[in-house]
């Protein structure tokens, strides 16, 4: 018993001294740290952006609210608005609507838009609907509606129309001005008629001027994205991952492709939409308008003018009845600032006007014979 114990004793105190050798010949600080946190983060960071990608849950939510417009127009209005169709037929051919054509005469379109309401206001581009005559509207549970046109304004290309419905699901806006560049959005539309699309894309770029609405004092301040758009999805949803609309397709860029994607489309941003849309909902009309003609200040005008701004906008022609008349304001005039906001030229008055609803006020400081003057207007509708 006692050389039994002996020998275990004496394994123990040898294995401690083996121990205890090794530690000094490996000391802690060379032995390599465990791996463990570098294994486990991989797969954290790759679901989280496989959870990124997810895109159902906006199909999903946008879908129901998209809806196909069919426009016709018949043949014994033809003649009396040929001037238009030719101008129409540009437009749906640049910014991705419906085909046209038909026999005796007759034009047919189609193309998409978006409900705004539970009892039945849609949205969508002026272009889609603007000539037409007779409209109908196929919801996602593929109920059919005669539509009746409440309103259009041809400066933004859109358009309201109303159906008789109620209980409809109905799309969130978003907030157009926080959506950001590299952003994942998707497109959801009826191009070429293939009902409830929906395509994948990132926001390219914002604020982009392409010429495209051919309107005296047009409003264009595109957002530009990846996402597949074509003929027919012009009136359809641009929305984030998470179903809000931060956008209204309206146009693609497509030289010599025959009006198809190439990889370059563009929506109206929803908060011009929003305010665009109230305005034709409540007045039946666009936003509020001063009621000017005007140009931008710089040097040369200012020397032509005997002006003492060097920027600004100058008010070239004062509209009879318009706001501005109203107000006061007289031709030479040059709006410098709007509620504080220093304004440097057109666009960036228009930008502001385009926010302010029928009826409000706009507090304008203008320069008058080398005088500041403050001037109150309400705006109208005209």
């Amino acid at each position: 018993m006692k050389n039994i114990f002996s020998l275990v004793f004496a394994g123990i105190i040898g294995g401690l001294i083996t121990l205890g050798g090794f530690q000094l010949l490996n000391p802690v600080n060379n032995i390599e740290s465990p791996k463990v946190k570098q294994v486990n983060t991989i797969p954290l960071t790759s679901q989280v952006a496989a959870a990124s990608l997810d895109f159902t849950l906006a199909a999903n939510r946008t879908m129901p609210t998209v809806v196909h417009i069919k426009a016709s127009k018949g043949p014994t209005t033809t003649s009396s608005r040929s001037r238009e169709n030719d101008f129409g037929s540009m437009l749906e051919d640049l910014l991705g609507g419906g085909g046209f054509g038909g026999p005796k005469g007759e034009q047919k379109g189609s193309g998409s838009g978006v409900i705004v309401s539970q009892d039945g206001y849609i949205v969508t581009n002026s272009h889609v609907v603007d000539y037409a005559d007779e409209l109908e509207v196929t919801l996602y549970d593929d109920r059919t509606f005669k539509a009746k046109k409440i309103g259009v304004d041809k400066k933004t290309d859109l358009a309201v129309l109303k159906i008789d419905a109620t209980n409809l699901p109905i799309i969130k806006y978003g907030d157009s001005d926080r959506a950001k560049v590299g952003e994942w959005v998707l497109a959801v539309g009826n191009p070429f008629d293939l009902t409830s699309t929906v395509t994948a894309g990132i926001i390219s770029a914002k604020g982009r001027d392409i010429d495209i609405i051919r309107e005296k004092g047009a409003i264009e301040d595109f957002i530009q994205t990846d996402a597949a758009v074509n003929p027919g999805n012009s009136g359809g949803a641009l929305v984030d991952l998470e179903g809000n609309l931060i956008g209204i397709n309206t146009a693609i860029y497509s030289p010599g492709f025959g009006g198809t994607f190439t990889g370059y489309a563009f929506a109206i941003p929803s908060n011009m939409v929003e305010e665009v849309t109230s305005n034709i909902i409540k007045h039946g009309g666009p936003r509020g308008m001063l009621g000017i003609s005007v140009q931008d200040v710089d040097k040369e005008l200012a020397v032509e003018k005997k002006l003492s701004v060097n920027s600004g906008v100058y008010i070239a022609e004062v509209v009879d009845g318009g706001a501005a008349q109203y107000a006061g304001l007289l031709p030479n005039d040059v709006i410098i600032e709007v509620d504080g906001q220093t304004v440097k030229d057109a666009p960036a008055l228009i930008a502001i006007v385009d926010k302010t609803k029928i009826g409000e006020i706009l507090e304008l400081k203008v320069n008058r014979n080398n005088r500041t003057k403050n001037i109150q207007v309400a705006l109208k509708a005209k």
